[in-house]
């Protein structure tokens, strides 16, 4: 009984080691798409801000149109179609049908909830905002993009995942930031798109995490003590250099972002009469900018998060 006892512990504590990690970026997930809601959607100075970023994608609606047109058009059939089909390769070679149908519960979920949250659950408040006053939080285009590569992200092996990561978070930012430019979404939308296919993602990471109870990972076997710290990144073989680079460039828009949201909220203040045309493009910089920061920080979370599972 005894020996029992300390057996259950050890499965217990292992679990708690496989899918805490999950849970909580889950839960950090969860925060940051309430803390997104309750700000740009519920608060006057957030609608501002958005609708300003909104606005100003005028200036990119002249510019890429015909291109953002195309990419807005074709997203759902394009990500549906690629997304099947790489998830069938990749699924017949590794033949882990469980992960398989984790992911593609997963993505559905995601997808299905997201609607229901856009048109059922969540409301957008007349503030006295001049724009668009339906609610459009979260985007319905960038989930479906963000759900396929979350797909073949999990399907794939520890190896191809930073990969499809990269990929996939190119396929998603573009389909958000087109529909930004072509004037369908707000930034928040967009944003509030890949934290919500990503806490889906989270939370099918920790169902993957649950079979590994009391198993050691084949990558982990008789590694000395002291020697696995970075370890996540042989398993994505993925160069330091690379990691930094991309750091870098997550940093680098994170912090355009941040000086255009401020000075966006500077120019909604009563010291100006009118923002004009050239607030409106700096907000609408922020917020694309701002999405792609999203994208990438939620990409290398994902990769780091991701790396140990089969």
């Amino acid at each position: 009984m005894a020996c029992l006892i300390v057996r259950n512990r050890s499965s217990l504590s292992s679990l708690k080691q496989g899918s805490l990690g999950y849970l909580a970026g889950a839960a950090l997930t969860t925060v940051a798409f309430i803390g997104l809601y309750l700000f740009f959607v519920r608060s006057h100075i957030g609608q501002e801000a958005d609708q300003l970023a909104y606005d100003g994608a005028e200036f990119g609606r002249r510019s890429i149109t015909p291109f953002t047109g195309r990419v807005l058009d074709a997203v759902p059939d394009i990500a549906v179609a690629f997304g099947l089909v790489l998830t069938a390769v990749i699924g017949f070679v590794r033949r882990n049908w469980r992960t398989l149908l984790v992911a593609l519960v997963a993505a559905g979920a995601a997808t299905a909830s997201a609607q229901l949250l856009k048109y059922g659950i969540l409301a957008r408040p007349d503030l006295a905002v001049d724009g668009y006053a339906g609610n459009s939080f979260p985007s319905g285009h960038t989930t479906v993009a963000a759900a396929s590569a979350l797909v073949v992200f999990l399907v794939s092996g520890p190896r191809m995942r930073p990969m499809v990561a990269g990929w996939g978070t190119a396929f998603a930012v573009l389909a958000g930031v087109a529909t930004l430019a072509n004037q369908w979404h707000r930034p928040s939308d967009v944003i509030a798109a890949l934290l919500w296919v990503a806490l889906w993602g989270c939370l099918a990471g920790a169902v993957l995490a649950w079979p590994s109870v009391g198993i050691v990972p084949r990558a982990e076997a008789g590694v000395p003590a002291g020697t696995a710290a970075p370890r996540w990144l042989a398993l994505t073989g993925l160069r330091q250099s690379t990691m930094r680079g991309i750091r870098w460039l997550s940093i680098g828009c994170g912090a355009v972002s941040a000086v255009a949201f401020v000075a966006t909220l500077v120019l909604n203040t009563s010291l100006f009469e009118s923002v004009g045309t050239l607030g409106s493009i700096v907000a609408y910089l922020g917020g694309v900018t701002a999405i792609v920061t999203a994208g990438l920080v939620l990409a290398l979370s994902g990769t780091r998060l991701f790396a140990r599972l089969p």
